[in-house]
């Protein structure tokens, strides 16, 4: 999906801005940057990241990071107080250079534009970032990027829909459109629906983040969005590929990427699984639990 190549530092930005300190979010679009969050197998001794900050430097290795080879700086999450679990993370900015190194491009099942690799620190200089309240600080980053994939799922839900729609209009049988079978018409006017629904949703959680007044109801619009919209997407893909038949596995049509872009953008920034933890958190009146609302390598890591 070309919105990821296109994104430049945008997941970066917003980890300065949200995770740091008035002086330290200044410069978040002043270079191209990556957000090192995920890892590809939990510690194997306890709770929290693998990844760990000490005597300010940052050791680890880190999966899943959207960027991670033309990157110049990263925000790096990391573990500081071990004994706390996943409550006892922070987040590092570090500087390309010593005990940093990239490693290969990972291949990935959908968004062939996206380039996502690992990244290897050792003993790498770090800063900490100094939001007032880390957690809070953490929920609206994780929020708003997956609030920002969920965008791109409308996008991606709206195209295979188009696709489908002019596809079963034209192919006929039985001398006639397809679309003039019930059970065809339903599929497409359900997708029709789904597009709706999750561009409705979209808005209206980015209108509360924008009023700046009621973080609680920006965060819970954030987390319904989120997990809508990335079903929609992924019923909308495979929906096309069974409407387009034999040719929808076919990579002559458009239908079968749209299918496996669908199914990574559901493990991008923040999980549907997540999202639901989040929504249910914060509508039962609940103090969200890091440990079941982010996408830890103990559950489910995703692409960041």
């Amino acid at each position: 999906m070309a919105a990821f190549a296109l994104g430049g530092t945008a997941g970066f930005g917003l980890a300065l801005t949200e995770l740091g300190s008035a002086d330290q979010s200044k410069d978040a679009a002043s270079s191209v940057g990556a957000v090192a969050f995920g890892e590809a197998r939990p510690h194997k001794d306890r709770a929290g990241l693998s990844t760990i900050f000490t005597n300010g430097v940052v050791s680890g290795e880190k999966s899943y990071v959207l960027g991670a080879d033309r990157a110049e700086r990263f925000v790096v999450f990391a573990q500081v107080d071990e004994a706390k679990g996943y409550e006892g993370i922070g987040a590092f900015l570090v500087e390309k250079g010593t005990g940093v190194t990239v490693t290969a491009r990972q291949r990935t099942l959908g968004l062939d534009a996206a380039s996502f690799g690992g990244v290897k620190f050792e003993n790498a200089k770090a800063t900490r970032l100094a939001a007032p309240d880390f957690k809070k600080a953490t929920l609206r980053f994780f929020a708003k990027y997956g609030l920002l994939v969920a965008a791109r799922c409308v996008g991606l839900s709206r195209a295979a829909f188009e696709t489908t729609r002019a596809y079963v209009e034209t192919r006929r049988a039985f001398g006639k459109p397809v679309s003039h079978f019930q059970a065809v018409a339903f599929t497409v006017a359900d997708r029709a629906m789904d597009v709706e629904a999750s561009r409705a949703l979209v808005h209206r959680a980015a209108w509360l983040w924008d009023q700046n007044e009621d973080e609680a109801a920006a965060l819970i619009a954030s987390a319904r969005a989120i997990s809508y919209a990335q079903q929609a997407a992924m019923r909308c893909g495979d929906d096309g590929v069974q409407l387009h038949g034999g040719a929808g596995f076919m990579r002559d049509y458009a239908v079968e990427k749209y299918m496996r872009d669908a199914k990574q953008l559901a493990l991008c920034g923040l999980p549907t699984s997540c999202a639901d933890q989040l929504a249910a958190a914060v509508e039962l009146g609940r103090d969200p639990d890091l440990a079941l609302v982010l996408p830890w390598p103990d559950s489910q890591s995703a692409f960041i």
